[in-house]
């Protein structure tokens, strides 16, 4: 996640140390010191083009809590969640906030593809490969690879951008037998997450993973997963049946279920120099409803505004 100075005024909970802040979420310690846990807040803020936009989407991090949260319980691997005997989330952030153990995190954005478009697809178009891997001639933006593949990403300090590296660069990082294990985890998660999200009418298009290791667990070498999970912001979903309309644009097939909206907007009004313009109300309302959309067609439980 890419992360911001610190916030000039960053919300104070009891219990709890603000210690620094991402462009969506913030992050917070226990103030008495101990360092077994962390409290991960989601916020309404939402980002494009390396700037945080005015204003904050309402409701936003709620939903992808409660997303993430719906599939932690669905995804048969340890993750970060805290236990019994954790500190108590704040009630000012109850919906929008967790309470997770402290990892040490493997330096590798787990991303997996089951389409190809996005940076993956331009990449493709430039080598004919993407992170290493050739592919098939022919391929068009969008189209659904007859076998997902593993493309991960090495996460830069903070304040720099990730980079896509091979599989082979990865193993340099983290050694032969961590980088299979992240490998053959994230292809399993995907394949079974890419499975249930068809049930319910959604393409799941490709995604990102990461990875830790609770160093005072038992078999403290076994992957938790952790960081948020097949949400809106860290995966690309379609709607299966705009996806399938060959008679539609294929702007309109692609279309996905986060901040596209956003973004389209952003590009039509404003030349990326200064400060980027407000966020009329409309686009705001159109991001929350996509964002609620997605939520409700894979849980089956409405979204809570």
């Amino acid at each position: 996640m890419g992360f911001v100075t610190e916030l000039a005024s960053p919300q104070q909970l009891t219990g709890w140390k603000h210690v620094y802040s991402g462009k969506v979420r913030d992050l917070y310690v226990p103030a008495d010191g101990s360092d077994d846990y962390l409290l991960v807040v989601a916020s309404n803020r939402v980002s494009a083009f390396d700037h945080v936009l005015e204003p904050p989407i309402p409701g936003k991090g709620a939903l992808l809590t409660a997303l993430s949260n719906w599939w932690f319980e669905r995804i048969d691997l340890p993750n970060h969640l805290a236990g019994p005997g954790a500190p108590a989330i704040p009630d000012e952030v109850a919906d929008r906030a967790v309470v997770t153990r402290r990892l040490e995190m493997h330096p590798i954005e787990c991303v997996v593809r089951g389409a190809l478009t996005g940076s993956g697809f331009a990449e493709y178009r430039r080598t004919g490969a993407v992170c290493g891997i050739e592919l098939p001639a022919g391929i068009e933006d969008g189209d659904l690879l007859d076998t997902p593949i593993y493309t991960p990403a090495y996460k830069a300090p903070l304040g720099e951008h990730d980079e896509n590296i091979t599989y082979e660069k990865s193993v340099e990082l983290v050694g032969e037998e961590a980088a299979a294990a992240l490998r053959d985890a994230s292809l399993r998660i995907f394949t079974a997450a890419r499975d249930l999200a068809a049930e319910r009418g959604v393409v799941l298009a490709d995604t990102k993973f990461e990875f830790g290791r609770d160093p005072r667990a038992e078999g403290a070498a076994e992957l938790v997963l952790a960081d948020e999970v097949l949400t809106s912001d860290s995966s690309r979903y379609w709607d299966a049946a705009a996806y399938s309309d060959e008679r539609k644009p294929r702007r309109d097939r692609l279309a996905s279920f986060d901040k596209q909206i956003v973004r389209d907007w952003l590009a039509a009004n404003w030349d990326r120099t200064g400060e980027p313009p407000a966020l009329p109300d409309e686009i705001v309302s159109r991001t929350y409803d996509r964002y609620a959309e997605l939520y409700t067609r894979l849980t089956g439980a409405p979204a809570r505004s």
